[in-house]
């Protein structure tokens, strides 16, 4: 039997991250879970399982995801989850352009950051699954959601990113994808009906995509959806 995959999700201390180191864990994937405070990543990953791996990320800190990559060894399937909501209620023309370079710098670079990190060893070893999750306020099919511009925007920059970095990694046994999860219920929408766990199949099932699978998409479940 070949060995089991590795799995690092960015911002798995709770919600949708957490929920889904759960969901690979339970498909038999090594699980990572990294946060930015290395207790809450510690108690997130012992949540899941004894077996489950922690390590402290911040991927807004080069120093931070250098020193992860360093440590943590190959990776073959990255989940870019870690995201933050910090404008909601703004509108485009009175936002804060701090709040808009935060957001970016979260949303946007850190996953660029994380990605630059570990897919170039995926590539070299012919294997790999990335997800970035992303946004359907950022998708131009629906129409961007001026009540939070700086994080429709950073959503519309990672789905440009994902449509890139699949293009450069095409023919290499990487695939790259983005996933929609709809509203889900965590801190950022707590009202919200669909709970982490269903959200984080949807996720899982990105990350865990066949060799013949799609690359380059934006999926919300089994779909392909416009970008």
């Amino acid at each position: 039997m070949s060995e089991p995959r590795t799995a690092l999700i960015t911002g798995a201390n709770r919600g949708l991250g957490h929920a889904t180191a759960a969901e690979l864990h339970r498909r038999g994937l090594r699980v990572i879970v990294t946060a930015r405070d290395e207790d809450a990543a510690a108690e997130a990953a012992a949540r899941i399982g004894p077996d489950v791996r922690s390590h402290p990320l911040d991927v807004t800190d080069d120093r931070a995801v250098e020193r992860a990559a360093a440590r943590l060894g190959p990776v073959d399937v990255l989940v870019c989850n870690a995201g933050v909501l910090l404008d909601a209620g703004d509108d485009p023309l009175t936002v804060p352009l701090e709040r808009v370079e935060r957001t970016l710098a979260v949303n946007l670079l850190g996953g660029w950051r994380v990605a630059q990190a570990f897919v170039p060893g995926m590539v070299s070893r012919g294997w790999g699954r990335v997800v970035f999750v992303s946004s359907g306020t950022g998708s131009f099919s629906v129409g961007l959601w001026t009540g939070a511009p700086s994080y429709s925007v950073s959503k519309t920059a990672v789905n440009g990113l994902t449509t890139m970095l699949a293009a450069c990694t095409k023919g290499t046994g990487v695939l790259v994808n983005a996933v929609n999860p709809g509203q889900t219920r965590t801190r950022m929408v707590p009202t919200a009906d669909r709970t982490p766990e269903e959200a984080a199949v949807d996720v899982a099932d990105a990350a865990t995509l066949p060799d013949d699978g799609p690359t380059g998409v934006f999926l919300r479940g089994d779909q392909q959806i416009g970008w």
